[in-house]
Formats: structure tokens, sequence, C-alpha cells
């Protein structure tokens, strides 16, 4: 039991550190001029690019089972979209904005990972979930009109989120995380790169290379690694519960860097707030829910 609860702790904290790696993600989305598209085919080429002379992805390359090749080029497929939606919102509205989008992902997790995971819906997260409802509301009130199409995109990339999380929960746990990754970058690759061609492939100025590499190995490859190994241990939904700390890193970034505080009102970041609380209710929470139910269960 210790043991489990040691390793629970240490999963915790390394998915607080990809936390602060993917918020500089949205920076670099900022920064690198290339189109949404062009820009996600790069990233995940390039994290398959240095993923192929990792011993480990090819010894887990041999260990994976068909079946679980293809579960993940599936899921590959629905990274890639939810990339591309995550940065066509940054590139139509801002950073801020995007990255808080995100944190609808934990309402769309405990609706979609029960199911998944054939599990019962647990009521702390369903209401843990509802909480970000009124945050949400608040955001959209707190950005100019010509930036709510990004809101939109923003609320895809977050469903996708929870999708690909909960999927990677349950099919992900015993395969290699370098393995894994692999192949949900070069579903990525296909996917995106193929209408990435076909649109006219743009090459990187050099400074966007240099962007592009630091995105690709220091906020792609190393945390999903981590962040696949974390899974182990901690549920989807708390994942992306965490993730709820990423608009912070962002927003800071992006106030300090881009000045986008002049395009938000008080609003967005009283509902960024809000929704960022849930990150600090969710162990009392969830503790307070399963506490009624060891009564209830009680004779």
């Amino acid at each position: 039991m210790k043991k489990n609860l040691a390793r629970e702790r240490q999963a915790y904290l390394r998915l607080h550190a990809c936390v602060i790696l993917w918020g500089v993600t949205a920076i670099l989305g900022r920064l690198i001029s290339l189109p949404a598209l062009q820009l996600v085919a790069w990233r995940m080429a390039l994290v398959v690019g240095v993923l192929l002379v990792v011993r480990k992805t090819w010894s887990g390359l041999r260990a994976m089972s068909l079946h679980s090749f293809f579960v993940f080029l599936g899921i590959g497929c629905v990274v890639a979209g939810h990339w591309f939606a995550f940065y066509t919102s940054i590139k139509i509205s801002n950073a801020s904005v995007a990255v808080s989008c995100l944190g609808l992902g934990s309402i769309f997790a405990a609706i979609i990972e029960p199911v998944v995971m054939r599990r019962p819906h647990e009521r702390a997260e369903l209401l843990l979930g509802m909480l970000a409802v009124p945050g949400v509301v608040l955001i959209v009130g707190g950005v100019p009109l010509q930036m709510r199409l990004g809101i939109v995109v923003g609320v895809v990339a977050a469903l996708l989120s929870a999708i690909f999380t909960t999927l990677n929960k349950r099919f992900a746990t015993d395969n290699n995380p370098f393995a894994i990754t692999c192949v949900e970058m070069a579903a990525g690759v296909v996917v995106l790169g193929i209408p990435a061609v076909l649109g006219g492939l743009a090459m990187p100025t050099p400074m966007d290379a240099v962007w592009l590499l630091v995105l690709a190995v220091a906020c792609t490859l190393l945390p999903f690694v981590v962040w696949i190994q974390s899974l182990r241990y901690v549920s989807a939904f708390t994942t992306l519960l965490m993730l709820n700390l990423e608009p912070v890193y962002a927003i800071l970034l992006a106030a300090v860097l881009f000045k986008e505080y002049e395009d938000l009102t008080p609003l967005f970041y009283i509902g960024t707030g809000i929704v960022l609380l849930t990150v600090l209710l969710q162990p009392q929470v969830r503790r307070l829910d399963r506490s009624t139910i060891q009564v209830e269960t009680t004779p």
C-alpha cells in the first residue's frame, strides 16, 4: 500500500513537470510562424526522427503486438487532431484563450473515462467537471468577439485531449512508452503530413527550426513519454484536471512576452481562476466522495 502511494506521489510530481513543459508549447506556437497544420506536422515528424535513433524504441516496437500497434495508430490520429485544433485556436485567437479552453478536458474526461474504462461514473468527478462550467462561460464573455471562434476550436481540442488521454490510460500501461510515442507520432505525421505536402510543404525559417526542435524534444518527446509512464498510477481524469494548471504558466508567459492581457477583460481571468480552482478542490472532493461511499456501503 505504501509502495503504491509512493509511486502515485512520484507520478503526480512527474505530471506537474510535464504540465510546466506543456505550458511552454502555447508560447512556442505563437513564436513559430508556420501555419497550424505545417507546425504540427513538423513537430510530430521531428519527434519520430529522434525516437528512431533510441534503442528502447526499437525493443518496444518488437515487443508490441499487432493489435496494440493499430490501436496506437488510431490514438495517434486523435493526438494529431488535438494539436491541430489547439494551434489553430492559438493562431485565430491567442495563447491565453487556447490554453484556458483545455480546462474543459477534465469535464469531458469525467464522462468519457468511466465508459472507456468500464467503471461507474464518480460523483466527485462529475461535480468537479460541472464546477468548471461557470468559469468557461466567463472566459467566453471575457474575450473580444473576433476571438470566440478560437474558443470553439479550443473546446474541440479539449474534447480530443480527453479522448486520447483516456484511450492511452486503457491501452498504454503494458507497452513501452518510447514505442507508443513513436507509433502515435508517426500516425500524426501521415495524417497531417499528406495534406501539408499537398498544400505546399512550408520549410521552416532558421529561427522556426530552432523553436521547432525545442518544441519537439523538450516540450513533446520528454513530457509525452513521462506522461504515458505516469498514467499507470493516476487516472485520465486526474491527469486532465492537473492540466488545468497549464493555463497559469502559459498565460503568465503570454502576458510577459506578448502583452496578451491588453486583449482580455477581467472576466477572462475570473473565469480562468474558477477553472483552476477545480484543481485545488479535486483531492478534497474525491476524498469526501469516497468517504461517503464507504459509509453508505458499511453494513
